[in-house]
């Protein structure tokens, strides 16, 4: 699958420049924004940190997960993000991540929802003085991941809320198992073409759903030539079978996020009043 690229943004949002470049525990509670920060011993372990002035223990965060199939993409993907988070929400810390790339004979799980574990765990014991509320926003694999996470391995319920973009979220949808890439998309997931039932449920969003998890924003296009349109209805209807508050956008012109610009305002507009009803 090809890497996402969300070109009509960039010319909206500025971004903002670099504080500082020093990765260590923050004690003095400026505003901070720390660059290549690293989570762990791989080079791809890597994360950017934007802290706000006044933080404390309530101080929600808001994590950015990129694209790229799994196996390319990097945190500099979302970064254009950044600046439209810190103004309408200047309260709240960002992490934007890099994860580790599959590649063949190291597949993408559990290798990659164990890095989004260990940046987390990370962020709490570095000492920025924020809470362990957090906040997902993923595009493509990086919405799969936010969701697979968040619905399966975060067990404390500390994800408040979801916010996916042309995510994969039911690999046992027909028109996924009959798409062209299921099977490059499984080798690269699982390291085989022909999973067993229960690895698929062990990566399937929809499947890990529970009246517990987060309340969740969607977003798909009718034209996806990589995820198919159906995913935003299967997944939609797995929420509202388990009580789960959420909202589905469907762009039936749209593409896999390379949208015109007045989609994505309607992305964006959609998406701050998410998160301020849900993760204020």
């Amino acid at each position: 699958m090809k890497k996402i690229i969300l070109l009509p943004l960039l010319s909206l949002f500025l971004l903002f420049g670099c504080n500082s470049d020093d990765n260590s525990a923050d004690t003095l509670l400026a505003a901070k924004e720390l660059f290549n920060v690293d989570y762990g011993t791989n080079s791809e372990q890597t994360m950017d940190v934007y802290l706000p002035e006044g933080r404390d223990a309530d101080t929600k965060v808001v994590v950015l997960v990129h694209g790229g199939s799994w196996v390319a993409g990097s945190k500099e993907d979302m970064s254009f993000m950044v600046p439209i988070i810190q103004q309408e929400f200047p309260d709240h810390a960002i992490i934007n991540i890099n994860y580790r790339l599959a590649m063949w004979g190291m597949p993408a799980l559990p290798m990659q929802i164990e890095d989004i574990a260990r940046a987390l765990s990370y962020v709490q014991d570095a000492g920025y003085n924020v809470s362990n509320d957090y906040a997902f926003i993923g595009v493509s694999a990086g919405a799969h991941l936010s969701m697979l996470y968040s619905y399966k391995f975060d067990t404390a319920h500390n994800v408040k809320a979801v916010v996916d973009i042309v995510g994969p979220a039911d690999f046992t949808d027909v028109n996924y198992t009959t798409h062209p890439l299921y099977e490059e998309s499984a080798v690269t997931l699982t390291g085989t073409a022909n999973p067993a039932e229960e690895q698929i449920i062990e990566l399937n969003p929809v499947s890990n759903i529970t009246a517990q998890s987060p309340p969740t924003l969607s977003f798909y296009g009718g034209q996806d030539p990589l995820v198919p349109s159906t995913q935003g209805p299967r997944l939609e209807a797995a929420l509202n079978d388990a009580g789960v508050v959420n909202e589905f956008n469907f762009y039936p012109d749209g593409g896999h996020a390379d949208w015109d610009l007045a989609t994505m305002q309607d992305v964006f507009g959609k998406t701050i009043a998410f998160m301020h009803t849900h993760f204020e």
